[in-house]
């Protein structure tokens, strides 16, 4: 049966969240968000856009910023969120408008791109909402982060703290995909960028600045950037923290039995 919205103490959860957001942060995080999207659509044109699950409207910003798409539209679950959308200007955004997570306000093939960043780890119904992406647009960028590792089942409370009730492989994102009727265009793996890394370390885990720590964020990422430069793609998804999927409808279905 399909769910009417998302679960009262998850709507609860998101309602007020951008009211205490960090401006500085969250834009931090977009700016990797936004141009990870840029290269995976490189050489493809894109006219409408649609940001599912658009949080403070990050994103939206900076790829409006970028001259990404003439025209972009939005949608979030969160009331601070939207309301938070409206007030930054965005070039070109037609529409913001609050939904229940899994409904989306618009008639079929309505655009030409959804974009779904570091959202379907939050979704209680994944395929839900992923049929309703495919009523509605042609093509799709999905980014998630890659959270899944040995032992992870010890570390719910982690991240649950982050609103991560879902895990992904990039092998376990192509696979959901695949079973939903999505064919995989390009996709991406990145790692956290060591400016990403140095804000969570001295800011938001308000550690003491040192040299020593500054040499160890940049030479863990050299390392695992490099080993994924010469093991190939096994090793670099393995070693990722994020993947980004350009997706569009398949020609046909897979066959169940």
């Amino acid at each position: 049966m399909q769910q009417s919205g998302i679960s009262d103490n998850v709507k609860t959860a998101y309602d007020e969240f951008y009211e205490k957001h960090d401006e500085a942060w969250r834009m931090l995080g977009a700016k990797y968000k936004a141009q990870h999207i840029i290269d995976v659509c490189h050489g493809r044109d894109f006219r409408k856009v649609l940001e599912v699950g658009a949080g403070d409207g990050s994103i939206l910003k900076l790829l409006a910023d970028a001259d990404f798409a003439p025209e972009y539209h939005a949608v979030e679950i969160s009331e601070s969120g939207v309301e938070h959308i409206k007030t930054r200007n965005i070039k070109n955004l037609k529409s913001v408008a609050l939904f229940d997570g899994y409904k989306l306000p618009f008639e079929d093939n309505s655009f030409d791109l959804i974009i779904l960043s570091h959202v379907l780890e939050h979704v209680e119904h994944e395929r839900v909402l992923l049929r309703e992406l495919k009523r509605v647009a042609r093509h799709y960028v999905i980014e998630v982060p890659l959270d899944y590792r040995a032992g992870v089942d010890k570390r719910i409370k982690h991240f649950l703290a982050y609103g991560h009730i879902n895990v992904y492989t990039p092998t376990s994102l192509r696979y959901l995909l695949n079973t939903e009727g999505f064919e995989v265009e390009d996709d991406l793996t990145s790692l956290i960028e060591p400016e990403v890394t140095k804000f969570n370390t001295y800011i938001n885990q308000k550690k003491s600045k040192s040299i020593i720590t500054d040499l160890k964020i940049a030479a863990e990422y050299t390392v695992k950037n490099n080993l994924g430069k010469i093991f190939g793609k096994k090793v670099d998804e393995q070693l990722a923290n994020a993947y980004t999927v350009l997706c569009k409808k398949a020609d046909k279905h897979l066959e169940i039995f």
